[in-house]
Order: structure tokens, then sequence, then C-alpha cells
């Protein structure tokens, strides 16, 4: 009996789908519906609304983009895996580098794969999370295999990482990520106050945290740092 056998042998496996790109989402949607052994029971265009979801139907494996509007994935990773430990969580994502990768392993995905997957290659990686299997850079690890290779590459990055790992590579805020947005729009601190209806002072204040949680100097590097891991929206700076 070969792998996919197998799997049809099993129950089926049900997936909730999460991206805010209706027809990405669409798209993945119809192609997982096309397996026999898969289910989507549901789909999410949003952080809340995805972690509204899973509350609700608690499917065995969440397909998840990083960049979202509101929560972003690693803020409903942390939630999930408080909450329902057991749910495998697969980021599919535009955005890819080494310390990108490490925290969203660390924050407790089971996978982490680029948005240019071929669709039988994502099915055969939701196959191996169900069975409680890890994915990254196309190499299957076991939890203690994982545990590993989050040292190993922890090691590699230096010592930042290791020192202040739970400042520089959490995620932002949704507050704080809402103002980078309009940083990255080249909008002052006056007009950001102005749009959210906050102080100035408030402004300034969340922009020293952004820089501390980024760990660089000024709001240009953080712009290009959080739109290059995906953490804010260029497309959606004015919403």
């Amino acid at each position: 009996m070969d792998n996919r056998e197998q799997h049809r042998a099993r129950a089926k496996i049900s997936v909730l789908v999460v991206d805010d790109h209706p027809m990405f989402r669409d798209g993945l949607v119809q192609a997982l519906r096309l397996e026999d052994d898969l289910e989507v029971v549901g789909e999410a265009a949003d952080g809340n609304e995805a972690l509204l979801k899973a509350r609700q139907l608690e499917p065995e494996v969440m397909i998840l983009d990083i960049n979202l509007p509101g929560l972003n994935g690693h803020q409903v990773a942390r939630h999930l895996k408080g909450e329902l430990p057991n749910i495998s969580i697969v980021f599919l994502t535009a955005y890819h580098d080494s310390e990108q990768v490490l925290h969203t392993m660390r924050v407790g995905a089971s996978a982490y794969c680029p948005k240019d997957i071929t669709p039988a290659k994502l099915v055969d990686i939701i196959r191996d999370v169900a069975r409680g299997l890890y994915v990254v850079d196309d190499e299957r690890l076991d939890e203690r295999a994982l545990s590993a290779w989050i040292q190993s590459n922890i090691e590699q990055l230096g010592g930042a990482y290791i020192v202040d790992s739970e400042e520089h590579y959490i995620p932002l805020s949704p507050r704080e990520m809402e103002i980078l947005e309009y940083v990255t729009h080249g909008m002052s601190n006056k007009e950001i106050a102005h749009k959210l209806q906050i102080s100035q002072q408030t402004v300034k204040n969340h922009m020293t945290s952004i820089l501390k949680k980024l760990n660089v100097e000024d709001r240009t590097q953080a712009a290009v740092n959080a739109l290059r891991r995906g953490w804010v929206r260029m497309e959606d700076g004015n919403s």
C-alpha cells in the first residue's frame, strides 16, 4: 500500500485555510478539495477570524498566512498553541529568510512553505504534519529533530537572538503594525496620530517599541525590515 492509499484508509484530515487574498484562498481550497483524504472545514480572511474559526471547528491542520490583517499569523499561532495544541499549523508565505523561518517554528508551526509551492507538495506536507511530523526546507523532522534544528539555527544566528529572542523577534502588535504600515507610506507622526485619533506622543511611544522589537535604529530601517518579513502590509496602508 503506497502513501496515498494509506491516507485514504484513514478518516479525512480536516483543514482550515486562512489567507486574506480571496482569489489565492479560493484556488487553494479548490486544490485541497480534489484530495479524497482532505476535508476543508472552513476559511478565514484575517487573524481574528482565524482564531474564531479554529476554536469553533478545531481542525487537525491550519494553512496560515503570516501577513494578515489584525492579528498576524505568528500571533494566531501563539494563541492557538496555548488553547488548542493539537492543531498542526502550516505557514504559507511569500516571505522567506532564516530568521523568519526560525521564529515561525519557535512559535509553534509544524511547517513553513513558500506560496509558490506546488499543490501536490503542499498536500504531502499536510499529511505529514497531520501525522505529527514537522517540515522545514523539505526536511521531515520528528519533535526531537526539530528541537535540535531550532537550537542549531539559534547558534548560527549568533548572540542577538540568544540574548534577546523574546524581544527582537516577537511580531509587532496589531497597533504597532498599523502604525508601521502608515510609516511605509511616508506618513509623519502627526499624520498618523490624526489618522488613528491618538496623540503624537502615543505614536512616538509605539515607534520606540517598534524600533526595539525590530532591533533597528530608525523608522526607514523598521519599515524595510518589517516588510521583508511580512509583518506589515504595503498594499493596505491606508485602510
